[in-house]
């Protein structure tokens, strides 16, 4: 349903006007809709990841929403347009990072010597998780990642991902089991055979 005059409230409809303007190429109504969403959208970011990534995260939005206002018809309102297209632009932000071995800086003096092999190398360690966790299913993959890696509670992490608590619950609980399987059968897979 596309939005009607007198739905929603003046300021509603004033900038579903922008965005509908501003898809159909006029002057000036890109930079408007922007100017007056800016740090709404930004507020919303700061709720959903860490404040100091919001500017960048809104930037990445905005980019979003220049790609997607081709598409844009007013079925709802612009506001809840860009909170979705916001939404988006954080959970693929965690995943792209949940995706990515996270490095440590090498101590000049780390106790080992110069050339020697690392012991128990957390490279190692990084690639097996980036393997479990490709191996899970991608809303479970995505709970797991927010709760158990980046700390998140299972409310913001239900708030990040548009989904109930309960359910953000089971994604995790359900993530642990697939985890655990595919452990048991790399352990196994490892094991010499007996003789």
């Amino acid at each position: 349903m596309i939005a009607q005059p007198g739905t929603g409230s003046d300021e509603d409809r004033r900038l579903t006007g922008l965005a509908l303007a501003a898809r159909d190429g006029e002057s000036g109504a890109l930079a408007e809709l922007i100017a007056a969403t800016r740090g709404d959208v930004e507020r919303y970011i700061r709720r959903l990841a860490d404040p100091q990534s919001a500017e960048e995260l809104a930037q990445e939005t905005y980019i979003r929403v220049m790609r997607g206002l081709p598409r844009f018809a007013g079925r709802s309102s612009v506001r809840t347009w860009l909170r979705s297209i916001a939404r988006y632009t954080v959970v693929d932000r965690y995943r792209a990072q949940a995706a990515r071995p996270r490095t440590r800086p090498v101590e000049e003096d780390d106790g080992a010597e110069r050339g020697a092999p690392p012991q128990g190398s957390r490279i190692d360690e990084h690639v097996a998780l980036d393997d479990l966790l490709a191996g899970l299913a991608e809303e479970r993959r995505t709970a797991f990642v927010l709760t158990r890696l980046h700390g998140y509670s299972y409310a913001e992490a239900a708030r990040i991902t548009a989904v109930p608590v309960g359910t953000v619950r089971s994604r995790v609980a359900r993530a642990r089991e697939d985890l655990a399987r595919a452990l048991r059968a790399a352990d196994r897979a490892g094991r010499p055979e007996p003789r």
